[in-house]
Order: C-alpha cells, then structure tokens, then sequence
C-alpha cells in the first residue's frame, strides 16, 4: 500500500508546516491555472473566429481574467426577496470545494526532499484515491442544485434540474470508463496509477499509457467529462436562449465570480484526472536541470492538450439538443461502457489463466453479442412524432385555418 513517506515516523511540527505548504501550493497553482485558462479560451476563441480578443489589460491581455475578478469583487451582490438566504450563501462554495478536494488527490509529480523530509509532490495519497475523486464529483451536483432551488426563481430552478440530470446521467458513463482504467491498472490510488503505467523510458513508454489498452474508456470518459463540466456541445446548463442564464441568474459579484470559478476549476480537475488514469500523470523526459520541476511540467503540458480540446469544441461544435444529449449518455455511452468492461474483464481472467487468445478472443466476442443483443432488446424505440400524437408541421397549419375560418378569421 502506497503512502506519503512523511507519515513514515510520525508528525512533528515541521511535516505540519510542510502539509500547510503542500495545500498552499496546490491551490495556487490550482488558481493560477484557472486564471490562465480564462484567458487562454478568449484568445484561442478569439484567434479561431478571426477576432483579436482581450488586448488592454497587460501585456497581450494576460491580465483580463484579474481585471474581471476584481471588477465583479466590487460589483453589489443581491439576494432575491424569495430566496433561502443560507442556503443562497452556501451554495457557490458546494460548487468549488469539490473541485479543489478532487484535485488534492491528483499525483503532480515525484518525491521532493523538503527540510530533509521526504514526500510526494501531492497533496494527499489515499489507498482509494480514484473513488474519492467519483465522490467529490458526485459532491459538486448539490451546489448547482441548491443554488437553482434556493434562488427563489423559475429559471435558476429550470436550470438546476436540467443540470442535475444531466450530470447523473453522464456520472455513470464517467465511473464506468474509470472502472476500464481500474480493471488495467489494478489499483484505486492514483499513484498506483501512475507508478502501474511505467516511468518515462522513452518514446516507447507511451505505448504502455492506459490510454491505448483501455481505448474505449478513454474516449468515453473525455466525453463524459465534457458533459460533467458543462461545456460546449453539452452546455445546455446555461441555454441562454432558454433559461436566460441557468443555475446562477441570480447571482452577481463574489458569489457569481466563485461559480465561474468553480466551472473552470472543474475543467483542469476533470483534465488532470484523465492524464492520471490514461496519459502516465507526470512522467516524461528526464532532465538532470531542476529535476524536480519537470515533472510537473509533464504534467501541466498533457493538461494543457485536454483544456484545448475543451476550447476548440466550442468554437466549433453546435449546442446539441436536450433529447440528443440524454439519448447519447444513456442509449450509447453507458451500453457501450458496460460492454467494453465485461470485455476488459474476461482478458484479465484469460490472462491470469493463461488461456490461448484462440479462447479469450471468441468468449469475448460471444459475451459482448448476447449483452449487446440484450441491451438492444431493452431499449426503448423511439417513434417518429406522427405515432405519438404529435401532428407533422403542415397539419398544424391546415388545421389553424380550419380554426381561422370557424371564427370568421
């Protein structure tokens, strides 16, 4: 069982004072990140839909997204008459928290020797780390849910809803492509993770990243994860043309800021999860110049590949509609997870048995067939909107002219 050698002999006052380090430096580096990423998306936006982007505040607009903090840290805040006050207040920080807690757990790099103590460039190792972080994510639905509730509005409530649903609905797609990276990895911590996809032995050390044997889960969970976070095409949280602002209409300054913040924060959590269980977390090339640094340099850089991703999905991809949101967790993304672990599943028991891959290869074809085939028998059929009783466009129309004619229209 991996844990922090700094709990090795014990707890003295210096291994506190470092623990307090470790916490200080993760979240700012947690901040600095998200401050970053703020600015990034405007200019790559930008630069993808032929616009300059922010360019007054500092040195090519680096300081926009500090501009805007302390903009909105100035701005009035209101409380509707009918909200819940408590929990009004309550619920940004259920949002954020969850994020940050989900982030401790992520290994950023190796050991570092600190006042001749040795410990891990990692806020927290605990034994079931990847279910902490299936936890935290569950945690962050009750803010988005008590701040919708709480206001006291129809659209903050309507927006609520919409996210919680949505973001159940993708949980299980997320945890069951997290069970793929466990099933290869055999293990629950995330350094285990890590330590089980190899150290940086050159460019073939990719090869042995759980982003290859587990495939199917890796694309699976980068689309849960965009669900998760709310983001383009799945942004149907904040459906302006709908729900006016979702979730926060009613939240202005502070309260609104932390919100905000809590949705980028969440963008790198999800980010730096999927290096950890798919892209080896830091490893990479070794370098004897501050050999300590590096690897969070790995580890921010693969980071950075995941929040472009986020980016250039939404300067490109359109909102997709509600149903198809709802039709793609549950019709495709949950059947086919659950598929592609029984499939994981019976490899690890024919290699552990040693079966010939003449054995393995048709029992899992068979398994997966009479899975799919029941999953497929199960599902529900959609019918086209003439066999639910919906009348087809040019129905509608005669039939307001019959109406028309009847009132002497």
């Amino acid at each position: 069982m991996l844990s922090d050698p700094l709990f090795a002999d014990g707890l003295d006052g210096i291994d506190v004072l470092i623990i307090v380090g470790k916490a200080v430096f993760v979240f700012v580096l947690l901040l600095v990140t998200v401050l970053m990423l703020i600015w990034m998306e405007r200019k790559v936006v930008a630069d993808m839909q032929n616009r300059i982007g922010p360019n007054r505040a500092g040195p090519f607009g680096i300081l926009q997204s500090v501009a805007d903090g302390v903009k909105l840290f100035f701005k009035e805040q209101s409380i509707p008459d009918s909200a819940d006050r408590p929990v009004f207040r309550l619920a940004p920080y259920l949002s954020v928290l969850p994020a940050f807690l989900a982030f401790s757990v992520i290994p950023l790099g190796g050991t570092v020797t600190i006042a001749g103590r040795e410990t891990y460039v990692q806020l927290a190792e605990i034994p079931i780390g990847v279910l902490f972080v299936l936890a935290m994510s569950g945690v962050g639905i009750y803010g988005v849910m008590l701040a919708g509730w709480s206001s006291g509005s129809k659209y903050p409530l309507l927006g609520s809803v919409r996210a919680t649903a949505q973001m159940i609905s993708y949980e299980a797609a997320l945890g069951l492509s997290i069970v793929g990276a466990v099933l290869v990895g055999n293990t629950l911590s995330t350094r285990g993770m890590v330590l089980e996809q190899g150290p940086w032995d050159g460019i073939n050390t990719v090869g042995e990243w759980f982003f290859i044997p587990a495939l199917v889960s890796f694309v699976i969970f980068v689309i849960a994860m965009i669900a998760e976070t709310n983001r383009a095409p799945f942004d149907l949280v904040e459906a302006e043309q709908e729900l006016v602002g979702g979730f926060h209409t009613e939240y202005t300054g502070v309260r609104f800021a932390i919100f905000f913040l809590a949705e980028y924060m969440n963008m790198v959590t999800m980010a730096a999860i999927a290096v950890t269980l798919f892209l080896g977390g830091p490893a990479g090339p070794h370098i004897d110049v501050f050999p300590h640094i590096w690897p969070v340099v790995w580890f921010l850089l693969k980071v950075s590949l995941f929040i472009f991703l986020y980016f250039w999905l939404r300067a490109t991809l359109p909102r997709m509609r509600y149903d198809q949101l709802m039709d793609l967790g549950w019709r495709w993304l949950i059947p086919i997870s659950v598929l592609w672990i029984a499939a994981l599943a019976v490899f690890r028991v024919g290699a552990e048995e040693d079966w010939p891959l003449g054995v393995t290869i048709p029992v899992v074809l068979a398994g997966a067939g009479a899975v799919a085939a029941f999953l497929w028998a199960a599902m529900p059929v959609r019918q086209p909107l003439q066999r639910r009783g919906v009348a087809p466009r040019g129905a509608v129309h005669h039939a307001a002219s019959d109406a028309e004619e009847v009132r002497g229209g």
